[in-house]
């Protein structure tokens, strides 16, 4: 089985309702330049001031490039444009908050297996961001027995890599899951929150927890609170 077939099989006990661990799609179409601030204001115009930092009143928070992704130890990776909406390898875990959240996300691709997200809300106050983490953070923590309960051929298994400390404080996580015929892929995700803003990374290839850079994936998760505002 070649490893695109086998890293898309994730996708399998999901069926057509979620692309949860579609990670060979291709790259995207990027340059892996960071233009999400030029390129992108936000719809909820209020924006104004973040803890004290002030911000133009459009503008949307900043995204993750493609350089401050874990590094892969065979290809460089290449960053897509920040689009409006959910991509689809993160609703599976996390549709039970998604409605009635502006939303943006930017996906990260190597030529290889291994692929990342990240997604960022924007809400009304500091307390509804708050509320979304803790909801956003839940949901990671249940994903594991959704999978197993949405697909008897799959198992699945989550560790929790503790708190980070940046802004108002971000989680990581890593999910595992395992089919029947044998395919394996490894999954890290982290919620962290600025202020008013709220982003989820996740990352994944084929793999087990030995596999997971957990390490580099803090930094990045840390990189991407800070970025927000």
């Amino acid at each position: 089985m070649s490893k695109r077939t086998r890293a898309a099989s994730l996708t399998t006990f999901v069926a057509a309702s979620v692309a949860f661990g579609a990670v060979l799609a291709g790259p995207a179409d990027a340059t892996g330049k960071d233009t999400s601030a030029s390129k992108h204001t936000s719809t909820n115009a209020s924006v104004k001031v973040m803890k004290g930092k002030a911000t133009k009143a459009s503008a949307w928070p900043k995204f993750l490039s493609a350089s401050q992704l874990p590094p892969h130890p065979s290809s460089s990776w290449t960053a897509g444009k920040v689009t409006d909406g959910v991509p689809d390898e993160l609703r599976f875990c996390i549709q039970d908050t998604l409605p009635g959240y502006d939303s943006r996300y930017r996906d990260f691709r190597t030529d290889l297996e291994t692929n990342a997200q990240q997604l960022t809300f924007v809400v009304g106050s500091s307390a509804k961001a708050k509320a979304l983490a803790t909801r956003l953070n839940k949901d990671i923590r249940a994903c594991a027995t959704r999978i197993e309960q949405s697909d008897p051929e799959t198992e699945a298994a989550l560790k929790d890599y503790g708190k980070l400390s940046v802004e108002e404080g971000a989680h990581a996580y890593g999910l595992h899951t395992e089919t029947s015929w044998g395919a394996t892929d490894i999954n890290l995700y982290s919620v962290g929150r600025d202020g008013r803003a709220v982003t989820l990374v996740r990352w994944a290839q084929m793999g087990d927890f030995s596999d997971a850079p957990v390490k580099a994936f803090k930094k990045t998760t840390t990189t991407a609170v800070n970025k927000l505002y």
